[in-house]
């Protein structure tokens, strides 16, 4: 199966919701107005396309979004150019083909020369122990951790030089 990695067109927001939803607590729940919101405002939204539909996603930001996230707010308060990964997801019968390890790459490239660091955060409370070592592997190193939600969720704070 061929696999082609695109910009995002706004037919296609409601089923990459669905396909974030399909990951909580993994990444953040959000709803369609923020899903447009990334569309316009994100340094990088792009699908992975297999046999025309979108089956994976990647939205990323670089420092000066006026994107809230207490996550991305952290990092822009400690590093000047990073490229943050806000929220990655792969619909589960495409998992372990290599397509988020194909995104972060795509997304890398479109930054060298711009930022020196990568970053993204993953749930320690609730634990996503598989993230954990699939960033290790991408070679992600943690650089801090972060409470919220009352001290329900806490996030590694991950960073990878470019």
């Amino acid at each position: 199966m061929m696999f082609e990695i695109t910009g995002i067109q706004s037919s296609e927001l409601s089923t990459i919701l669905e396909l974030n939803e399909s990951e909580v607590p993994h990444v953040g729940r959000i709803d369609l107005a923020k899903m447009h919101w990334f569309a316009h405002n994100a340094d990088y939204f792009k699908v992975i396309r297999a046999s025309g539909h979108a089956v994976a996603f990647l939205i990323g930001m670089r420092p000066g979004s006026r994107y809230q996230s207490p996550n991305y707010r952290w990092f822009c308060k400690h590093y000047k150019d990073f490229a943050y990964v806000d929220r990655v997801a792969v619909a589960p019968a495409f998992r372990r083909k290599g397509l988020a390890s194909r995104l972060y790459d795509d997304f890398a490239s479109s930054q060298r020369g711009e930022c020196s660091l990568m970053t993204c955060e993953v749930n320690l409370k609730p634990p996503n122990e598989d993230s954990m070592q699939f960033h290790a592997r991408l070679g992600f190193e943690q650089a801090g951790t972060l409470l919220s939600e009352g001290g329900d969720k806490e996030v590694a704070l991950l960073v990878k030089p470019l």
